[in-house]
């Protein structure tokens, strides 16, 4: 898809579609951030859980309405990931009939990161959904996750809806 460098350490690193022997990396990945989340929230988030089986990653990996992308390096070691969803409304009652790019999921490996390597993943992100003429990219981020939702708002996100609770 694209080759971007980061610029602290001179990262060489390609981006492109995960596959199937992208699995056993992206599922080290997904339980550093189940762990972040664990940490911010552990009433809501397991310790130690995986989001997906085997078999769920794998149909996921297969579906093109579900891409995902990962940034690997020289050797094609995954570096981080962004797991998207495409999202379409179509005759709502009061919505407007749109086509989003839901970012689900996006990580970078906690020892990689300041490399850039997500503002690459974000980037290429965007890219994919104008290829793919989408409206606009969105995504969720938990508010006890505060250096994603620093990193989101330099890449120039802003809130379009909040989602809140009371504990009881």
């Amino acid at each position: 898809m694209m080759t971007r460098s980061a610029r602290q350490e001179e990262v060489s690193m390609n981006i492109r579609r995960a596959n199937n022997k992208d699995m056993e990396r992206i599922n080290e990945l997904l339980f550093q951030v189940c762990l972040v989340h664990h940490r911010g929230r552990p009433d809501l988030f397991k310790k130690g859980a995986r989001k997906y089986t085997d078999q769920q990653l794998k149909e996921i990996i297969a579906d093109d309405t579900r891409p995902i992308l990962v940034a690997v390096d020289d050797e094609d070691r995954v570096l981080g990931y962004a797991f998207c969803v495409f999202k379409q409304l179509k005759d709502d009652n009061i919505l407007t009939d749109i086509k989003t790019l839901y970012i689900d999921d996006l990580c970078v490996d906690e020892t990689l990161r300041g490399q850039h390597i997500g503002r690459s993943l974000y980037e290429a992100v965007l890219a994919f959904a104008r290829e793919h003429q989408c409206y606009n990219v969105t995504l969720n981020v938990w508010s006890c996750n505060e250096s994603a939702m620093k990193f989101y708002q330099s890449c120039g996100l802003v809130p379009y809806k909040v989602g809140m609770e009371k504990l009881l």
